[in-house]
């Protein structure tokens, strides 16, 4: 059976979003009074609402009236009232709060939304050990406060769980401070869904004239000469920079690692003059799977250009959607060019382009016109020649690859 403290609660939640506080009072009041000994206590356990309030709410019963100065002034909360934010009396909870969650949030790749596989109760709990003590309640509304909010299922699960899945997420977390602390850079790749170029239906909606639709083809057929746009992303983590490899022939690990290529050309190079080590987070398929030999030989080959140590870290199978670039990047691309039909390469390229978000997030675009050979082997021979060093922990997924001294 539900206990009384629950049944209290459930009420309370059904009710808070209809009510404004001296309602609210009053209704704990009622509550409490009809517990008996020991009511305000439950009360406000199940509310969060202070005995004090639920005090005043039964003197507001007993007099008949509300607070005068509140009648008066019309307010609902005498000048003053009310206690302050937590926030405002402990002004770094938001901030451990966050750190908390960044090892594990996740990111749809198709919105911004965040969500977070750890519970209120464990966050509550975790952050009263670090000096914060709040209430499950108090963690639920700050992490509406932070963008996060409370999710059901969506088929976006790629694979049965790794069963050291989450210690990979903290491992790629304490990596990326660890380079970051040194002021080496680290960047999030992967490549975006690839786009047919032509008249063809986007997917959302972006205002127009009533009655005047962008009119598009019925059928989806690939347009054999403009093709398909590949967008190869690479997200500079720290500098909240994004540079996007537009490329129109096919998605390999040399175009993969072509377009890191061009970042560090372009961007990288500029922001990290004084670089020896780069770290790549990336997911374990496609272009740049962690089972793919032509990515660790091209790799070989850049870190050989750079005459740099380039670390690699591999989101476990089934979690390429918790790579930062995913949530942190591409979600505003597809936000930007919503219910727009890419009818040529320039407007996929500038579109992308004028991606720009409220944090500062700055995107470079460029076409990529070069063709790059699908079915490449690697012999065994070619990939001895790697002077790859695996991590003890996972090290298919952990690696760095050193540059040769004579290649």
């Amino acid at each position: 059976m539900i206990d009384t403290v629950e049944k209290i609660k459930l009420k309370y939640e059904h009710l808070r979003s209809y009510l404004d506080e001296k309602v609210l009072r009053l209704w704990a009041a009622v509550e409490a009074q009809s517990l008996g000994r020991g009511g305000i206590t439950r009360v406000s356990e199940a509310t969060s609402l202070s005995r004090t309030t639920i005090y005043v709410g039964m003197s507001e019963l007993e007099s008949g009236v509300p607070d005068v100065a509140s009648r008066l002034s019309g307010k609902i909360r005498r000048t003053g009232g009310g206690r302050k934010k937590l926030k405002e009396k402990d002004p770094t909870l938001l901030q451990d709060l966050d750190e908390l969650l960044e090892p594990v949030t996740r990111g749809d790749p198709e919105t911004s939304l965040r969500w977070t596989c750890k519970s209120t109760t464990k966050l509550a709990e975790e952050l009263t050990a670090r000096g914060h003590p709040v209430s499950q309640r108090t963690v639920c509304d700050l992490l509406d406060e932070l963008g996060y909010s409370l999710q059901g299922n969506r088929k976006t699960k790629e694979g049965s769980s790794h069963p050291d899945r989450d210690r990979q997420f903290m491992h790629i977390s304490e990596k990326v401070k660890e380079l970051q602390f040194i002021g080496e850079p680290v960047i999030s790749v992967d490549t975006k869904k690839k786009e047919m170029i032509g008249e063809f239906k986007n997917s959302g909606q972006e205002w127009g004239k009533k009655g005047k639709p962008v009119e598009v083809n019925v059928y989806d057929f690939p347009d054999p000469v403009l093709g398909k746009a590949i967008p190869y992303g690479v997200y500079d983590i720290t500098a909240n920079k994004g540079w996007v490899n537009v490329g129109i022939d096919h998605d390999t690990s040399e175009f993969a690692v072509e377009s890191i290529r061009r970042w560090w050309r372009e961007m990288g190079s500029p922001l990290y003059p004084n670089a020896k080590e780069l770290l790549i987070t990336a997911d374990g398929g496609g272009s740049n799977s962690s089972r793919v030999r032509l990515w660790k030989l091209e790799l070989q080959k850049f870190a050989d250009e750079l005459g740099m140590v380039i670390n690699v870290c591999h989101f476990p199978p089934g979690t390429s959607k918790w790579n930062k670039i995913e949530h942190k990047m591409f979600s505003f691309i597809s936000q930007n060019w919503r219910g727009r039909p890419l009818v040529t390469r320039e407007v996929v390229v500038n579109l992308i382009g004028n991606t720009r978000t409220k944090k500062g997030l700055e995107i470079t675009a460029k076409l990529d016109i070069n063709s790059y050979k699908t079915g490449i082997k690697v012999s065994d021979e070619e990939l001895q020649k790697i002077t790859i060093e695996k991590d003890d922990f996972h090290g298919e997924w952990n690696y760095k690859i050193k540059p040769r001294l004579s290649h």
